[in-house]
């Protein structure tokens, strides 16, 4: 089997569309190019299919890795039999691969190995062959120095015929698929840790049970981390007598007393050796498919929060609310940069209201402030009414934004560098008003898993969630693409091709040069080679260049082509931009390259109508309902304005601006059966939703979107 065979069994691709994907990756082409600017040879497809290529041809060379090395080891233990090999070479199931190697893996000593020094494994073939006749007199001759009696030969053989089991593959396989169709999932409290603090968040799974694979991933996640903080205890298990009669009809074939040894030895291998094993494999297949569903989750929610409205280029006055401590107050421009910061005093108890109410005029007025954005942490609705208050000159819009990960940013590495002059709460006040005027550019700066929009995160596969996440940010700045002279490193880091190390020579020669006056003066900065400007070019984009495509998604592979297409049309290259009476008269079939196909001309086309549009939307100004401030101004069946703030797969989460936040259970979200929450809400969306239960105690909030 070949790579592309593997993964045609995987994905419903082409073979065309597959071998075209791999050359390109082989040549170091990045995801978000291919599917960006080389539709023609993938046949169109988009990121998902071209990851999905990506991760299979991955998991194919992993395979025949762990082939080369299992054959390797089997050989020198001069084991290894044509059969074998070619057994082993032909399969591609990596479970099927460890079940030929079991019987050759390195281990400790076992039972059974003790029995075969013993001499005693002669004796348990011959009970494997079932055709005894007299065991009694069969057995007798086994006993010597090293074998005191019957009983001793008998339970060897067994140890052997157990291990036998252990090793069949045909038992394993299907005692596998005994496991994936009816393993049933128990959790039990452990009494001794019952009544410890965080033990009743767990309650639910003191006793539990239920059929593993209806198990949702947040609840396998849920009893996994209660059994990892020691309070639960759980077990994956089958009806033991199903799996013992398929053994027993798999393997004994006689009713004589080698039949009778057999059941004893089956017992003990199911016991002692496959229901540990098996067992485990389920739990663990459970736990990956768990893990994918929660990474899935956590992705989407992070794509869309990188995707939030962002308001552009204004000056902005940010506040980081609070109340012993005061509210932190910076000043940006239009760039981000810091202008002024300061600490007012409007809540309790200093309760300085007058004095900051003219303090804020006084910065809007002398910064030229065209925005204010209020984080939405600790007397964050406070400080909206506080700012709502003050009668400005001319009208400000005011928005409260997300201050998720605002703390891991303005401890981080990456803050200490833009502003080692100041501390913590200057450095999250302004990712706070960044955030509001770019949502993308500054929440690259912070690990994604700190952003805190999915669930179980530290308890999935983190390499997983890592690689998941990475990509997700790369599909995100490379779709909205990058301002070259404004960027930070960190965000250039995400752009195709450039990578962390060319992020930092870009703003190095930035630094020393000025800015960048057109695309080809990439090609300048130290390492950046052709390879890195083919990948990366197209995603940046430079707003002064005296080449107008420099601030487009048009590839400058394709700037001949556009200029043909003017010069056919007696108009300069400039005058066709935005020009759709003109865009229109281009005979796509006209233009076609080696490289670019019809499905790249109409991609160039349709970018030449808007340039460099970004795909986001504007940012809108909202409103919570001014009489709830805490959850004890919650009442049942109140209809309530909202902002998504979490997706899970049981539903979503909803801010309602007040300290805790409502969940709308996935049979809530709308009429109808619903089998993802992602299908009927968005992060950050705005949405009214009804209050069913308040449980102030417990500090829990049940909302309905069913109206």
């Amino acid at each position: 089997m070949n790579t592309s065979t593997f993964i045609q069994n995987h994905v419903n691709i082409s073979d065309k569309s597959i071998n075209a994907t791999l050359k390109l990756l082989s040549e170091d082409c990045t995801i978000p190019f291919i599917s960006r600017y080389r539709k023609d040879a993938t046949g169109n497809l988009d990121e998902i299919q071209i990851e999905q290529i990506f991760k299979l041809n991955k998991q194919f060379e992993e395979i025949v890795k762990r082939k080369e090395s299992i054959l390797k080891s089997i050989e020198e233990q001069n084991a290894l039999t044509s059969d074998l090999k070619t057994r082993i070479e032909s399969s591609f199931d990596i479970q099927e691969l460890e079940d030929l190697y079991l019987p050759f893996k390195k281990r400790r000593k076992t039972k059974a190995d003790t029995a075969k020094e013993k001499g005693l494994e002669p004796l348990a073939k011959i009970i494997m062959s079932q055709n005894v006749q007299d065991l009694q007199f069969l057995v007798s001759k086994y006993i010597n120095n090293e074998v005191a009696s019957e009983e001793e030969a008998l339970q060897g053989a067994r140890d052997i015929i157990a291990e036998w089991i252990n090793e069949n593959m045909y038992v394993r396989k299907n005692l596998r698929r005994l496991f994936q169709r009816k393993a049933v999932i128990i959790s039990k409290v452990v009494k001794a840790k019952k009544d410890e603090e965080g033990a009743q968040k767990f309650s639910q799974y003191f006793e539990w049970e239920e059929s593993l694979n209806r198990t949702p991933s947040h609840r396998l996640l849920a009893m996994l981390r209660a059994e990892s903080e020691g309070f639960v205890k759980t077990n994956i298990g089958i009806d033991k007598d199903e799996a013992l009669d398929f053994i027993e009809n798999a393997i004994i074939k006689s009713k004589n007393e080698s039949a009778e040894q057999i059941v004893l030895a089956i017992k003990d291998s199911y016991k002692r050796l496959l229901e540990p094993a098996i067992s485990n494999e389920t739990l663990q297949e459970a736990k990956e498919k768990a893990d994918k569903k929660a990474i899935e989750i956590f992705s989407e929610n992070l794509s869309q929060l990188l995707l939030a409205p962002p308001l552009g280029e204004k000056r902005i006055l940010a506040i980081d609310p609070g109340y012993k401590s005061g509210c932190k107050v910076v000043c940006l421009d239009e760039k981000g940069d810091l202008l002024h910061n300061e600490t007012i005093y409007p809540h309790a108890p200093q309760n300085e209201s007058g004095m900051a109410m003219k303090k804020i005029r006084s910065m809007v007025n002398a910064y030229h402030i065209q925005a204010i954005s209020i984080g939405n942490g600790t007397a964050s609705r406070e400080t909206e009414f506080f700012i709502k208050k003050i009668a400005f000159d001319k009208p400000l819009q005011v928005f409260v934004v997300s201050e998720a990960g605002a703390s891991v940013y303005s401890a981080g590495k990456i803050a200490r560098e833009e502003f080692p002059s100041f501390d913590v709460t200057v450095r999250g006040a302004v990712s706070i008003g960044r955030r509001l005027s770019d949502p993308l550019a500054e929440l690259v700066k912070i690990d994604a898993k700190s952003i805190g929009v999915g669930q179980y995160q530290h308890d999935v596969d983190q390499t997983q969630l890592k690689n998941e996440l990475d990509s997700t940010v790369m599909r995100c700045v490379n779709s909205v693409g990058i301002n070259l002279n404004t960027a930070s490193k960190s965000l250039l880091s995400y752009v195709s091709g450039i990578g962390e190390k060319m992020a930092e020579n870009i703003v190095n020669y930035r630094a020393e040069n000025g800015a960048f006056e057109n695309r080809k003066q990439l090609k300048k900065v130290p390492r950046l080679g052709e390879k890195a400007f083919q990948q990366a070019a197209a995603f940046i984009r430079i707003t002064n260049s005296e080449n107008p495509l420099d601030n487009s998604a048009v590839h400058p592979e394709a700037y001949g082509i556009v200029e043909k297409m003017a010069k056919d049309l007696g108009i300069k290259t400039d005058e066709l931009i935005a020009n759709k009476e003109k865009i229109n008269l281009v005979q796509a079939e006209k233009y076609l390259t080696e490289t670019i196909g019809i499905l790249g001309i109409k991609d160039i086309l349709k970018e030449l109508e808007k340039p460099g549009l970004d795909p986001r939307r504007a940012a809108k100004v909202f409103e919570f309902d001014p009489n709830v401030k805490k959850i004890t101004d919650l009442k049942t069946g109140m209809i309530l304005p909202g902002i998504v703030n979490n997706i899970t797969a049981f539903g979503c989460f909803v801010d309602l601006g007040i300290k805790e936040s409502g969940l709308v259970h996935i049979s809530q979200l709308k009429d109808g059966f619903v089998s993802d929450v992602n299908e009927v809400v968005k992060l950050h969306q705005h949405v009214q939703v009804r209050v069913t239960e308040v449980d102030v105690q417990r500090k829990r909030i049940q909302l309905s979107m069913i109206l």
